[in-house]
């Protein structure tokens, strides 16, 4: 076996980790829940002994660790996840290996491994807009993640698209997350229709329901809003769509494109293009992370994925 990195993708409710080779070999993949009850301790914990187990997995020992984590990032710490209760957690703390470590916000992460692996390969400036449970957004410039002064740039799920509007989690009013996002778009249709319990989003746009149509209708208009202010601040390549919204195909992509070009009236619209990589992306972009640890920069342009998601580790 040729040498090889771990790579993880910490997620709220799961983590996907994988060992990774300098040729872009998959060598084995795994994913484990995330238990973020049990406290932040015991979430550090597991991810130690999950790296450990995916090491040990592997034919000779890992030459780097990349790890991709929600919240405030730098490389070598996990300064703050609200979801995870992490404050200034030193990257050495998620491994017993004496090997280098490199941590990378989750979507920034995603958005790297699309940009060279995926959706942006060789697009300079795009945006990559994940639309499942919340909104975020990695802005790639220069075929990099950019965070901004202080590491969260890209947080266009809390652009204020409707500034009267409802009340979002974060305390600020008519943010796109409350109007775009999958559970946003279940729990408005349920509220309207007097649900008791949220349903889908994808039951929400397949549907004819007029409650429905109204809801998925004030979603596409506040993604085209929020895609309109982007375009005209960076001036994108193109926007990149992914998560489990983006599943939704022509009912999300048509509306959204059609929107766009009519709110850009004195420019062109950049194109609208689905991720590549799917729920690979974060473990893909983690591995990226790992071989930078490792001294290896360069590696990633040149790989020809393939990716094997069934579980190999016990």
């Amino acid at each position: 076996m040729s040498s090889f990195v771990v790579a993880l993708d910490v997620g709220g409710t799961s983590m996907k980790g994988g060992l990774v080779s300098e040729s872009g070999a998959v060598l084995l993949s795994e994913r484990r829940p995330t238990p973020r009850a049990d406290g932040p301790d015991a979430v550090v914990a597991t991810i130690r002994t999950f790296i450990s187990d995916l090491a040990a997995a592997g034919d000779g020992v890992p030459v780097g660790v990349g790890l991709a984590v929600p919240g405030l990032v730098s490389p070598s710490t996990a300064v703050y996840a609200a979801n995870l209760g992490w404050r200034d957690v030193p990257a050495a703390d998620f491994t017993m290996l004496d090997i280098p470590v490199m941590l990378g916000h989750d979507v920034q992460t995603g958005g790297l491994a699309e940009s060279v692996l995926g959706a942006g390969r060789g697009v300079s400036d795009f945006l990559f807009l994940p639309i499942g449970t919340g909104i975020a957004g990695a802005m790639i410039l220069r075929g990099e993640p950019y965070g901004g002064a202080s590491g969260w740039g890209g947080e266009i799920g809390h652009i204020p698209v409707f500034p009267d509007g409802e009340q979002c989690a974060c305390g600020q009013f008519g943010c796109l997350e409350t109007y775009a996002s999958a559970a946003s778009v279940g729990r408005r249709y349920s509220l309207r229709a007097g649900l008791e319990e949220p349903v889908k989003a994808e039951q929400v746009v397949s549907s004819d329901d007029p409650i429905a149509i109204e809801v998925w209708d004030e979603a596409v208009e506040a993604l085209s809003l929020a895609l309109a202010t982007y375009t005209l601040l960076l001036d994108p390549s193109q926007i990149v769509l992914g998560g489990g919204l983006a599943e939704a195909g022509p009912a999300l992509f048509d509306p959204v494109r059609t929107r766009l070009v009519k709110r850009l009236a004195f420019r062109d619209a950049p194109p609208l293009v689905p991720a590549a990589l799917g729920v690979d992306a974060g473990m893909l972009g983690a591995a990226l992370l790992g071989w930078r640890a490792a001294g290896r920069p360069e590696l990633g342009p040149g790989w020809v994925l393939d990716v094997r998601p069934e579980p190999l580790v016990s």
